[in-house]
């Protein structure tokens, strides 16, 4: 038995699938823990709780008469600057207050660029694999998702030679994600550069996706020189997320970064989605950024370690094999080449324990490749990995 689509109901978004991962969630109702605890490396979840002294500030923040009112559209005036001085400081620029606007979360922010850039019948280039959301919000709105391939042998970092011939008429902006979800790639500081470059020639916008920005291995202090100079403000549009910095995804926060023309307009999308974003975390936020930067880079050294923990894990499994690792993510090679990615997957989950999602949900042409988020577990946990792998078949 088929269930209609009800008529009112906008094909655009009726033709868009579920969001896959509640769906790959489930096949663990049919594990029956046999190999111990389940492992789930489904989704991007911060892997240790918020800092105490943050606890404490949201909660006074949570109760406070103040944050139950409605607030500025952009964010906040405090949160808006120290977020400005601080990426000033940390690229070398100058970013003003009036340049950034707080969202509730970096979808939100996504979502909210894409309606300010393009309408029904444009384009943009999306690196491929893709970020399902990213994916899923154009083709709601109507704008075509055109895959920018990035692929194995260039450690998934996209090439401007790929791009150029993609770009007609109806590319209004590249989407670059760096570090990458799902792949983990980081992107060199000249790649990034050379879309800016390729952006301003052709005319389009240049979207720079950071939400894993406090993630880069230890030894990237920044991934770009973008703001450095003052023509970032023709090209460039980047987006942030605090929840993963912080730990509070819960709260959904999020940033805009652009030209303050920009922010200007994108301010009359906000007002319609969000009103203003939420102002718990708002409070506390200009403190934890200015105190909690020691906390940041202890959280960084151990995400780069548990990746490192991952790839020995990974490496005495006979045909798997990382194909790239960066911030929270590897993007991970099974050896069963007859196999669909999702089967694959879902068998790891039902059999093994072990919840990783098939490169399937991030694109076309994925279905030798799983995603891994390993920065939701503990070291002590990836290690037990190679156990888990050894002998699986499907």
């Amino acid at each position: 038995m088929t269930t209609a689509t009800p008529a009112a109901i906008n094909p655009l978004v009726a033709d868009v699938g579920s969001p896959p991962i509640p769906e790959a969630q489930g096949w663990l109702a049919r594990y029956d823990g046999s190999r111990g605890p389940v492992i789930n490396l489904s989704q991007a979840v911060p892997g240790s709780a918020p800092h105490p002294s943050m606890l404490e500030r949201l909660a006074a923040s949570a109760g406070s008469a103040a944050s139950a009112k409605y607030g500025p559209i952009n964010g906040d005036d405090e949160l808006c600057a120290t977020y400005a001085a601080d990426l000033s400081a940390l690229y070398g620029g100058r970013i003003e207050p009036r340049d950034t606007a707080i969202t509730a979360g970096c979808n939100l922010a996504f979502f909210a660029t894409m309606m300010l850039l393009a309408r029904h019948g444009d384009a943009i280039l999306l690196p491929a694999p893709w970020y399902f959301n990213h994916q899923m919000s154009l083709d709601m709105l109507g704008i075509e998702p055109r895959p920018l391939p990035c692929r194995a042998d260039a450690g998934f970092v996209p090439r401007i030679e790929d791009a150029e011939p993609l770009i007609d008429g109806k590319v209004r902006a590249i989407v670059l994600v760096t570090p990458n979800n799902p792949t983990g790639a980081v992107y060199p500081d000249q790649v990034i550069k050379s879309f800016a470059d390729l952006c301003r020639r052709k005319g389009i916008s240049l979207v720079l996706d950071e939400t894993y920005r406090d993630f880069l291995p230890n030894e990237i202090s920044k991934a770009h020189g973008l703001f450095a100079s003052e023509a970032w403000r023709d090209t460039v549009i980047q987006l942030y997320s605090f929840s993963k910095s912080y730990a509070i995804p819960g709260h959904r926060t999020g940033a805009i970064t652009a030209d303050h023309a920009v922010i200007d307009q994108v301010a009359k999308i906000l007002d319609c989605i969000q009103i203003c974003p939420p102002r718990t975390a708002q409070s506390a936020l200009p403190w934890a950024i200015d105190n909690l930067r020691g906390w940041r880079e202890e959280n960084r050294h151990e995400i780069n370690h548990r990746a490192e923990v991952f790839r020995k894990a990974i490496a005495p499994l006979p045909g798997w094999r990382i194909e790239s690792a960066g911030a929270y993510f590897a993007y991970l090679t099974h050896p069963f080449a007859d196999k669909s990615a999702q089967a694959v997957a879902a068998k790891l989950a039902t059999e093994r324990g072990v919840l990783v999602l098939p490169g399937s949900y991030f694109g076309p042409g994925q279905e030798r490749q799983l995603r891994v988020a390993f920065a939701n577990v503990g070291a002590d946990v990836l290690v037990g990995l190679t156990d888990r792998l050894r002998g699986f078949s499907v």
